[in-house]
């Protein structure tokens, strides 16, 4: 009986850690390079395809009313707070990553093949964007 009772408590201690092992909630990307917070991001998932928005920037030198100029797609004109930066990437089989999808680089408006990795418990993500053989990794922090 006790090791019942202790299983259950088990499972319902680390219930809320396997619920935050998914790219889905609200992230705060941080610069690889400088360190720097850059944006508040929402991801959600839709029909196992993830999609993600930037609900604020967080870069001093960008305005509130600032548009995507370098963008070349559909994006392009289109506000930065609300633009759309992840489309696709779904769950790799017997992994906890989320493969296939692409990040925009607003700044650039290049968008990069992407990978999506919830690490420590799901209280960071490693984002990696490839373009051909080369990639880069952004850590975001889990905001919500």
């Amino acid at each position: 009986m006790n090791k019942a009772l202790a299983a259950i408590v088990c499972v319902a201690i680390s219930a809320p850690a396997w619920a935050q092992m998914s790219p889905v909630g609200g992230w705060r990307s941080i610069d690889d390079k400088t360190g720097e917070a850059k944006a508040e991001i929402r991801v959600t998932e839709s029909g196992g395809a993830l999609s993600g928005r930037i609900e604020k920037s967080l870069r001093k030198d960008t305005a509130p009313d600032a548009i995507c100029t370098e963008c070349t797609d559909d994006r392009k004109g289109k506000p930065i707070a609300g633009l759309e930066i992840i489309r696709g990437g779904k769950k790799a089989e017997g992994k906890d990553v989320w493969e296939g999808g692409k990040v925009l680089d607003p700044e650039n408006g290049k968008e990069y093949r992407a990978s999506f990795t919830p690490i420590d418990g799901g209280a960071r993500m490693e984002v990696r964007g490839y373009l051909g053989p080369f990639w880069r990794t952004q850590v975001w922090q889990r905001v919500q």
